[in-house]
């Protein structure tokens, strides 16, 4: 055999080995990828809904002033089944349901007219306040979360955690 074939099928074997390698790590940095612009609808509504909150304690035109908005009755959607692997396209029914004693969502006035991949709830206590995001993105029914809190400080202000907290946030 000549060495000019010889090189050729070394050249042919370690393209058709190589190239395979790389095909595998591209579609795992594309899932990755893919997996961190889903979290940052969580990571973005979190923040907002703590910043409704806030706003709504402070006493934002049209609210009472220096009252946490009461608990949502419900999270958005109600079921973590509604987002397992899959989008939920809320109505504005969703996000309303407690207007008649003016809490949850419809006291935030947070609400999402776009298809959403996770449940979101809001609960609030004495004092303080959680904002919580759950997210199945892969659909095997482990739930990740994304929760911000808030509290009332002893001089009347009130104060949001400067850190997100997030568990399994890939699921």
């Amino acid at each position: 055999m000549p060495g000019g074939v010889v090189l050729l099928f070394v050249i042919l074997g370690g393209f058709f080995l190589v190239v395979p390698v790389f095909a595998v790590l591209a579609i795992y940095g594309v899932r990755k990828y893919i997996a961190s612009a889903k979290t940052a609808e969580a990571r973005n509504s979190i923040a907002q809904i703590a910043k409704d909150a806030a706003a709504a304690y402070e006493g934002a035109p049209g609210r009472k002033a220096r009252a946490l908005c009461a608990s949502a009755s419900r999270s958005v959607p109600e079921s973590a089944t509604y987002i397992r692997g899959a989008k939920y396209q809320s109505s504005e029914r969703d996000w309303s349901v407690d207007m008649p004693r003016n809490a949850g969502f419809a006291c935030l006035r947070f609400s999402m007219d776009m298809p959403q991949y996770y449940m979101y709830s809001y609960r609030a206590a004495p004092g303080d306040f959680v904002a919580t995001a759950n997210g199945d993105l892969n659909g095997d029914g482990v739930l990740s979360t994304f929760s911000l809190k808030g509290h009332v400080q002893p001089d009347g202000a009130i104060q949001v955690d400067p850190q997100l907290q997030e568990t399994d946030p890939q699921e």
